[in-house]
């Protein structure tokens, strides 16, 4: 009976003691319409060079792709894919792309350390040399690799384009550490920051990163308007086909599978009918 007791005395205050983590609202994240999206979604080529020159421009001064080489740009379904350059170590727009790039190397000869232009058969090359030295640049905050950020994130290329367009001026009431920005579309728990009203925490969390977007920070060679959103989708489904570069192939793939097993079916139904037509159940 005792414990009975102090059972519901603890199920009572742990209702009446915590209303603000009751009240605190999910992130917001915006739901967009993608390319990509469905079993016969593609991969929009310009909009993924679009999202090529944001991250090159904007984002590779913080973070790094390790998994990613610039040949990888030039392969079959890759934002600089040219059918006449099949192997894309071949592909002159790649070679271009990739001896605009300064990337670390050793001389043969005296065994320094040198930087030269990059090659297709290289990778991105990291904007720090060590994890001290991006913490050091960041406010002791690490830089995430984006290689497969867009899979490894709930939400995939819908979280990466909310965070970067959920930036807001810091509500009153909110109080924030020198170097946190207000963002509401990051994942976090304001309770312990949050001096007004209980029951009206605003959604979102802090994250360390400023705001990395803005109007006309990029000019799109297409001519499309360098609006933040416009950067933010871009930079999403870049992000969302590094991680899954074979996505196309996949689909493709697929759809011919169930093609198969369609028409599969219908023979063995036939079959069985024509083999059993005489036989009595």
């Amino acid at each position: 009976m005792l414990r009975k007791a102090i059972a519901l005395a603890a199920l009572g205050l742990a209702f009446l003691g915590s209303p603000a983590l009751a009240a605190h609202p999910k992130p917001v994240e915006r739901d967009v319409a993608w390319s990509f999206d469905g079993p016969f979604g593609k991969f929009d080529t310009a909009q993924l060079q679009r999202g090529y020159k944001v991250y090159r421009e904007v984002c590779a001064a913080c973070h790094s792709m390790h998994l990613l080489s610039f040949r990888n740009l030039g392969e079959k379904g890759g934002p600089f894919y040219d059918p006449e350059y099949p192997n894309s170590n071949d592909n002159p727009y790649v070679k271009s792309l990739a001896k605009d790039i300064q990337v670390p190397d050793i001389d043969q000869d005296t065994g320094d350390a040198i930087t030269r232009p990059a090659m297709p058969a290289d990778r991105f090359p990291s904007p720090f040399p060590n994890e001290p030295a991006a913490r050091a640049s960041n406010g002791g905050a690490l830089p995430p690799d984006l290689s497969v950020i867009a899979k490894g994130r709930e939400g995939g290329p819908n979280y990466i384009y909310s965070l970067m367009t959920g930036y807001r001026d810091a509500p009153a009431g909110l109080t924030l550490s020198p170097g946190q920005h207000y963002n509401v579309s990051m994942n976090g728990d304001l309770t312990s920051a949050w001096k007004g009203d209980h029951h009206k925490v605003p959604p979102g969390g802090v994250v360390a990163m400023p705001p990395p977007l803005a109007a006309g920070k990029v000019t799109f060679d297409d001519g499309s308007p360098s609006t933040v959103e416009q950067q933010a989708k871009d930079v999403s489904a870049f992000l969302y086909w590094a991680a899954e570069p074979k996505m196309m192939e996949r689909k493709q793939f697929g759809l011919g599978a169930m093609i198969y097993l369609l028409f599969f079916t219908v023979l063995l139904y036939f079959s069985y009918r024509r083999i059993w037509k005489n036989v009595a159940h």
